[in-house]
């Protein structure tokens, strides 16, 4: 167990890395080309671009996991059915029924996809 944990970390590291330094690179290229010409300001060097990156997603982002995880919402859903009535879980299974294969959309057939003529 432990040696996979070293592999996965192997792994993901130089991904990470390479990721981090895109993202910063991206972000210089785009503040050099636009606000310079659109609001005047000086140009910035690419730990300056890291550094707004960083400072950006602490101000607006934070540093949380998102969604509990790859299976977050497979939780959240257990919750909520195991909270629902016996009439609430019946209207939830007819709402999903009348929609497509994957919950999307009408399914063909019912009265809202009929052409009209």
């Amino acid at each position: 167990m432990r040696n996979f944990r070293l592999f996965k970390v192997v792994k993901i590291l130089p991904i990470l890395i390479v990721g981090i330094f895109a993202f910063g690179y991206f972000t210089m290229t785009l503040w050099n080309g636009l606000m310079p010409a659109i609001f005047g300001l000086k140009t910035v060097t690419f730990w300056q671009a890291l550094g707004l990156v960083a400072l950006g997603k602490l101000l607006f982002g934070g540093f949380h996991r998102h969604g509990g995880g790859p299976r977050g919402w497979k939780r959240h859903m257990a919750d909520r059915w195991a909270n629902m009535t016996p009439e609430e879980r019946e209207k939830f299974r007819a709402g999903m029924r009348s929609r497509g294969p994957c919950g999307f959309g009408r399914r063909e057939g019912t009265a809202d996809t009929q052409p009209t003529l």
